[in-house]
């Protein structure tokens, strides 16, 4: 899911913003935003905090975005767009359903493969983690984390679907059913990953993945991709 930084120097040499495109400056708040997010929590994320991420004014990040939960949901929102456009840059280069399969599980497991690993972190997950947290209690975050997750499953699916076509997969697995077993599984091992749980490290919970894609689809599991 998405870089949440930009480095420190370009959101704090904007000050106001004057003089920027609207656009230019409505994302350079956003950013900051999934900055304090991941250093702080989205819970204990204020405007003002956000605000001097950016490098800017409290006052110019209500104009933008009017409510700290709007901010905030944005945010998240602007973090799973750019996370899915660096992977499906990714993924079109990969010319097999299979590798293309591994390298969406990749992209969940392996922190050097993520898009939203800063620092050796994967920044998405701990993001999805304080997504998953509020959901049950805040609506607006509940219906952005519904969104995200059918999108996930979707990719998984057609993906499955473009296997099956080309005859990489076994034509008898119903391809929706295995996008919601999978993405619940990655999800799973996603969060012992961020927890850095010693059982579950990032090499292992691909291969435990990957052996369930196989052993359910019926293809040759590609080799652990951990050092690459």
């Amino acid at each position: 899911m998405a870089q949440a930084s930009t480095g420190s120097g370009s959101a704090g040499s904007a000050g106001s913003g004057e003089g920027k495109p609207a656009e230019q400056r409505r994302g350079q708040i956003l950013r900051a935003a999934l900055e304090v997010i991941v250093e702080r929590g989205y819970a204990d994320t204020r405007i003002a905090d956000v605000a001097e991420q950016a490098g800017t004014s409290p006052a110019l990040v209500i104009y933008y975005f009017k409510t700290r939960d709007q901010l905030l949901t944005e945010a998240l929102r602007y973090s799973e767009d750019s996370w899915y456009a660096a992977g499906t840059q990714r993924l079109a280069a990969i010319t097999s359903a299979a590798g293309r399969l591994a390298e969406l599980v990749a992209m969940t497991c392996l922190p050097d493969t993520d898009p939203g690993t800063r620092e050796g972190k994967q920044t998405e997950w701990l993001l999805w983690l304080d997504l998953w947290a509020l959901s049950p209690r805040n609506s607006g975050v509940a219906a952005v984390r519904h969104k995200f997750d059918e999108r996930w499953r979707k990719t998984i699916e057609t993906t499955v679907l473009a296997g099956q076509e080309a005859g990489e997969f076994a034509a008898s697995v119903d391809a929706g059913d295995f996008a919601v077993t999978l993405s619940a599984l990655l999800d799973g091992m996603a969060v012992q990953i961020a927890l850095e749980d010693p059982d579950v490290p990032p090499v292992r919970a691909y291969d435990l993945a990957m052996r369930f894609a196989a052993d359910q689809l019926g293809f040759a599991r590609q080799p652990t991709q951990g050092q690459r």
